[in-house]
């Protein structure tokens, strides 16, 4: 609100303080005055200057006329001259005395009784209320000081024609006119010379009072102050109406996620303002969105820690119960027995520990990764390289037999370009093929596959051992979850590898899931692994 008003208060108090309107008032009536007192004073010289005696400069020549004012004609000008504007009309001879006032009506003769005239006040009747607003915004405004600075009248000096400005000017011959203060009101004065030829005979003073322009100025600044409450009012209106569909819900979100902040994130939720389709609805939306994640992150954190709980206290359990064992087995044989599984449960708590360890550190890892382009038949190329060399294993009979070949199924001719971390991706193949190898049979071979589909790359990791338990094939990516060959020892994984690949793979924003490979029987021949990405178009 304070920033909305800002500009009207600066445009409000500019306009109020009107001193270019007011000078331009003031010289405009100064000029009315001017003209006035030009005609006035040439009135004047035509009509109540008369001869009043003849001179003869050289004896025997014509005399000359000397002309004078005639008080009583002037008398009757001026007051017929003063009922015609709004100015009284004062007229003073060379001498400095006042001959005739508009003001002062005298008896026949300027002897007898003499009457002041004075302007009544306008009587007094029922106020509207505009009126009544105009009176109080009127005394309000005059608080505030114009702009324009007028001297104060000299009423010492404005009787005296040689010492008042306007009259030594008209005596002199010269019009002059001024503006003048008195005790806050305007006086305006003009006065003229009343000349025959160049002689100056008298002088006419002009005195109005301001209350006309006062008046004007007053409505205009009147009519000005009331456009500005409207305006102020509309700005305080708006401001309010902003603040309720702007601050308050920023100030409900704010609290919201304070609330989260302080540890309520779980009873806390975030106001859903999507319907606003704003700036405001988006953030909500955006909030919201955080907090789910973090509700989803406080939960899987605390699935993790159940489930690093219970997966080290089997191998805990195990090395204590075999240790207890220890000391009260005399036969060597079996003493030694339990030395090897205390050394297992041992080699599985250190391959656990690194597991959970890396497990915890990836999302942190992952956020901080470069993406760049990777070209996956590359990649795939260099992950085959990697395992051709045969690994010895033991079949279900016991008999040692080497790994089976990898193939590689992707079309030379076309690019598998996509945007990700070549390290992290080589860190999800690497699993999926291991996994595969381990679950391959004997003479068994590894397909790795890839395909174009739509604006995605779908790389496949198939295999021809038993498959996936039906039931299972959702939670062959959950934490610590082991579904190993009978010929592999327990406990030699640690049930962290695909889900990490799945972490890696959402991270990428691609898509990871497995499946079973069918015959035309719907049997069971194998398993494959899924990975979608996006390419690079």
């Amino acid at each position: 609100m304070a920033v909305n008003i800002i500009a009207i208060m600066i445009l409000g108090v500019g306009i109020l303080y009107m001193g270019q309107y007011t000078d331009s008032l003031i010289e405009a009536e100064l000029e009315s005055m001017r003209a006035e007192a030009k005609l006035f004073s040439g009135a004047l010289s035509e009509g109540s200057v008369r001869p009043v005696f003849q001179i003869s400069p050289i004896p025997f020549e014509d005399p000359l006329e000397i002309e004078a004012i005639k008080p009583e004609l002037a008398r009757k000008m001026i007051r017929r001259l003063g009922s015609l504007g709004d100015s009284r009309i004062q007229l003073f001879g060379v001498d400095g005395e006042i001959l005739a006032d508009s003001n002062i009506l005298a008896g026949a003769g300027g002897t007898g009784s003499v009457v002041q005239v004075e302007e009544l006040d306008q009587p007094e009747t029922a106020m509207s209320i505009d009126a009544l607003f105009s009176q109080s915004a009127t005394r309000f405004l005059n608080l505030i000081p114009m702009q324009t600075k007028l001297q104060s009248v000299p009423h010492d000096q404005i009787r005296d024609i040689f010492t008042f400005p306007d009259t030594q000017e008209a005596l002199l011959g010269n019009i002059s006119t001024h503006a003048w203060d008195n005790n806050g009101n305007i006086v305006l004065t003009a006065s003229a010379p009343i000349q025959k030829i160049k002689q100056v005979l008298g002088v006419v003073l002009l005195i109005r009072d301001g209350k006309a322009l006062e008046n004007k100025i007053a409505e205009v600044r009147v009519d000005v102050f009331r456009v500005f409450l409207g305006a102020l009012g509309i700005t305080v209106m708006l401001s309010i109406y902003l603040s309720g569909i702007i601050g308050k819900p920023l100030q409900r979100l704010a609290l919201a996620a304070e609330a989260v902040r302080l540890g309520k994130a779980k009873h806390a939720e975030i106001p859903d303002m999507s319907r606003r389709g704003d700036e405001i609805g988006e953030l909500s939306l955006v909030l919201r969105d955080m907090t789910k994640a973090l509700h989803d992150r406080m939960d899987t954190i605390e699935r993790f820690a159940a489930d690093v709980s219970h997966e080290i206290k089997n191998p805990l359990t195990s090395l204590r119960s075999a240790v207890e064992t220890a000391t009260r087995i005399k036969d060597e044989e079996k003493r030694n027995k339990l030395m090897e599984v205390i050394h297992h449960d041992v080699q599985r708590l250190d391959r656990l520990i690194s597991d959970i360890s890396s497990a915890s550190r990836l999302d942190a890892e992952l956020s901080r990764d470069e993406m760049s382009d990777v070209d996956l038949v590359v990649l795939l190329k260099h992950l085959q390289d990697a395992y051709k060399t045969p690994m010895s294993r033991i079949d279900e009979t016991g008999d040692k037999y080497e790994d089976t070949s990898i193939k590689l199924d992707v079309p030379e001719e076309q690019n598998f370009i996509i945007s990700g971390n070549e390290e992290r991706l080589s860190q999800v193949f690497g699993n999926l093929i291991s996994n595969a190898i381990s679950f391959s049979p004997k003479d068994g071979y590894i397909t790795i596959g890839a395909k174009h589909i739509g604006p995605f790359i779908v790389v496949s990791v198939e295999d021809k051992g038993p498959g996936i338990p039906e039931n299972k094939i959702e939670t062959v990516f959950d934490r610590f979850y082991t579904e190993r060959p009978q010929h592999e020892q327990y406990g030699s994984h640690s049930g962290l590898g695909l889900s990490i690949s799945k972490q890696i793979i959402d991270a990428h924003g691609g898509h990871i899931w497995a499946e079973n490979i069918t015959d035309e029987n719907d049997q069971v021949i194998g398993a494959r692994f899924n990975v979608e990405l996006k390419a690079v178009t």
